[in-house]
C-alpha cells in the first residue's frame, strides 16, 4: 500500500492496535506491520480500563480501536495522537467532540461489517422460529421432544433501525415472503417501496410485529428504548433479537419480560455488561445468547482491519504530504 519512497516516514510511526480480535488475527497483524513496522498490539486481549489505554496509547501516533472506550481523559493524556481508526462500525465508544477539540482525525467505514451482522440476525429469526436453540439444548439433555416450532415464511419482522444492517437484512429475508415493518428517524419510504415494506410507527411495529429486530446506535434516546412498556405492547408470543448494543435493552425489564413470559423469547449478541455476569438471566430457557460475535466473521474480521489500515495509510500519506509542502513553501 505504501510506496519505497514512504518507508523511513511509516517506520518512525507508532501504532497501537487496542482491539483484542484485531490483536489476535495473524493477517492483519503482518498487513499493519508491512505497512507500519513500528506497531504494537492488545497482547494480553483484554478490555483495556482508562487507565491502561492512557499507559497503552500516550506515546503513540495512531490507534485503532475496537470496542474500547476512548474518552477525553484518555485523549488528554496522548498528546502525540493523530488518528484514531475505527475497527468496526460503532462510534458510541467514542468521545467525538473531544477528538473534534483536540483536532484528532477519525477513520471510520460505514457498514463494513453489516452482512456479517445480518447473517447472525436471520440465524436467531430462524432458530427461534423453528425451536432449532431450545429443542436442541434439551437433546444434549437425553431429552427428545420434538417441537419444531413455525415457519418464518409469512411472519411480520419489525425492523427498528434501517441503515446498513437493517436495509441488508430485509433483502435477505426476500425469499421468506415476510410482511416488513420498518421504523427509522430517517424517510425510507423510497427503500421501503423497493422492498415491498411499509415504514410505519415505533408503536405500531411493536405491537404487530412477531419478531422486533433492532438496528440502531446507541444514543442518549435509544439507551434502554425498549423498557417494560415497550415489551408489555408486544405480542406474548413474540420474539425480540438484539445485534446492536446491550444497552438499548433495559436488561432486568427484559428479564422480568422472559420469566413472566411476557413475550415468547429473546436472542441478544450483545448486553449491558460485557461479558454478562447474571447467571439467572444467561440460563433462562427462553432466552438465547452469543458474546458478541455479529460482526466477527472471519471476513468481516478481515474487512474492518483492512479498512481500519487503509485509514492510516490514507491519511499519513497526505500528512506527509502536506508537512513536505509546509516545509516546500517555507524554503521558497
Amino acid at each position: 500500500m505504501t510506496t519505497t519512497n514512504d518507508t523511513n516516514f511509516f517506520s518512525n510511526l507508532r501504532i497501537a492496535v487496542t482491539s483484542t480480535s484485531f490483536s489476535k488475527n495473524i493477517t492483519l497483524r503482518k498487513e499493519l506491520r508491512k505497512n507500519f513496522p513500528n506497531s504494537v498490539f492488545n497482547e494480553p486481549g483484554i478490555q483495556l480500563s482508562e487507565h491502561q489505554l492512557i499507559r497503552f496509547l500516550k506515546d503513540k501516533d495512531a490507534a485503532i480501536v475496537g470496542t474500547e472506550t476512548i474518552t477525553e481523559k484518555v485523549l488528554s493524556q496522548t498528546p502525540r495522537l493523530k488518528i484514531i481508526s475505527k475497527y468496526g462500525v460503532g462510534l458510541d465508544n467514542i468521545d467525538q467532540k473531544s477528538l473534534k477539540n483536540k483536532n484528532i482525525s477519525l477513520g471510520w467505514t460505514g457498514g463494513v461489517n453489516k452482512r456479517s451482522v445480518s447473517e447472525l440476525t436471520l440465524c436467531f429469526i430462524l432458530g427461534l422460529c423453528r425451536n432449532v436453540f431450545r429443542s436442541g439444548y434439551k437433546l444434549k439433555q437425553s431429552k427428545w421432544e420434538k417441537e419444531g416450532g413455525e415457519q418464518l415464511t409469512g411472519k411480520t419482522i419489525g425492523i427498528i433501525g434501517c441503515g446498513y444492517i437493517g436495509s441488508d437484512l430485509i433483502q435477505l429475508l426476500a425469499p421468506f415472503k415476510c410482511n416488513i415493518l420498518v421504523n427509522d428517524i430517517v424517510d425510507k419510504s423510497e427503500f421501503c417501496l423497493k422492498q415491498s415494506a411499509i415504514q410505519t410507527s415505533l408503536e405500531n411495529l411493536v405491537s404487530k410485529s412477531d419478531i422486533v429486530s433492532l438496528h440502531v446506535p446507541l444514543t442518549k434516546v435509544t439507551t434502554t428504548m425498549v423498557n417494560r412498556l415497550f415489551l408489555s405492547q408486544m405480542k406474548p408470543s413474540s420474539y425480540l433479537i438484539n445485534t446492536s448494543r446491550g444497552s438499548i435493552v433495559d436488561q432486568p425489564a427484559l428479564k422480568k419480560a422472559l420469566q413472566q413470559k411476557i413475550i415468547a423469547a429473546a436472542a441478544l449478541d450483545v448486553f449491558t455488561d460485557e461479558p454478562p455476569t447474571d447467571e439467572e438471566f444467561l440460563n433462562l430457557p427462553n432466552l438465547m445468547g452469543t458474546p458478541h460475535i455479529g460482526g466477527n466473521a472471519r471476513e468481516a474480521v478481515k474487512n474492518m482491519g483492512r479498512c481500519a489500515i487503509a485509514h492510516l495509510v490514507t491519511y499519513f500519506m497526505e500528512y506527509k504530504s502536506n508537512n513536505f509542502k509546509i516545509k516546500f513553501d517555507d524554503a521558497t
